[in-house]
């Protein structure tokens, strides 16, 4: 007579959801990150439903309540929470609308200097010769520069608009995404795994994009965290100076600059958008730092 042998049944999470329980594990564990992932999902969530949360349009006026404090000054209602601007426009408006055009600066920078630096860096560490030495001169002439003065310039070429303002930014991020990709690469390329691979006749274009690219992810995507905020203080910048998002768009770089000469006499118009600068910025290198963190192997406690 057989009798039946039951093994214990095992709950663990196997594949791709043990490596996410173990990436959430070790990210969870600095609070700083985590509170700067909340607050980079409050944000998105604020700038998907702007139209919905914003109490009016951002470029409404209001002719009777020009430089009108917030509610909790004197003078101020709970119609405007934040005040208005020099023409009447509500700020908390203006700041919610502003929130989409700072996360697509964001999400377009990082994807077109990503794209583009990684495609160049990967060239530069899987060919060398003539090849990594002419793109990493090209980078290093790019370095050469600071990196706001070139972006001006390029701007200045190009002509002062929100769109040119970005491929500025994303031209000015690439070297480090080459610079990491190429030293990512030749890391990689003395492993076994490449070896087998190139003896067992996998091809070029397949060896270099699936097999060795995906092994060298982890310092890319905290580099695109981190670049992600600079491109966000880069775009303000710009906007500030007068090359980037022209009025009365409601990017709050432009909305700094719109509010230069009333910093004396409404100091909500400045601090308001440079706060919503600074506290997003934060969020997000302080999501950088706990990638970093937990995509490091180093760095794991065993």
């Amino acid at each position: 007579m057989y009798q039946e042998v039951t093994e214990p049944f095992d709950s663990r999470p196997t594949g791709r959801m043990a490596l996410m329980a173990e990436f959430w594990s070790y990210f969870r564990e600095n609070r700083g990150a985590v509170a700067g992932l909340i607050f980079f999902i409050t944000i998105i969530i604020v700038a998907v439903f702007a139209d919905f949360v914003a109490p009016h349009a951002p470029n409404e006026q209001f002719r009777d309540a020009l430089l009108q404090p917030p509610f909790w000054q004197d003078g101020g209602s709970l119609r405007f929470p934040l005040g208005t601007d020099a023409v009447g426009r509500d700020m908390l408006s203006r700041l919610i609308y502003g929130a989409r055009f700072s996360l697509f600066i964001g999400c377009v920078v990082v994807s077109v200097s990503l794209f583009i630096g990684v495609f160049l860096g990967l060239m530069a560490g899987y060919f060398r010769g003539w090849v990594d030495t002419l793109i990493m001169r090209i980078m290093d002439v790019v370095l050469a520069f600071p990196s706001l003065l070139l972006a001006l310039v390029l701007v200045a070429l190009l002509g002062p608009s929100l769109i040119n303002a970005m491929i500025a930014i994303a031209i000015v991020q690439q070297p480090h995404y080459v610079r990491l990709t190429r030293a990512a690469v030749m890391g990689e390329m003395s492993r076994d795994y490449v070896t087998a691979a190139r003896v067992i006749g996998v091809r070029t274009l397949r060896l270099m994009f699936l097999t060795v690219l995906p092994n060298c992810m982890a310092p890319l995507i905290v580099q695109a965290a981190l670049s992600f905020s600079t491109a966000i203080l880069d775009a303000a910048a710009l906007g500030f100076l007068g090359m980037g998002a022209q009025p009365p768009t409601p990017e709050w770089g432009t909305m700094l600059a719109e509010a230069r000469e009333f910093i004396l006499r409404a100091w909500w118009v400045v601090t308001f958008p440079g706060l919503a600068i600074l506290s997003t910025v934060l969020a997000i290198n302080l999501m950088g730092d706990g990638l970093r963190d937990a995509l490091d192997p180093k760095l794991k406690r065993s």
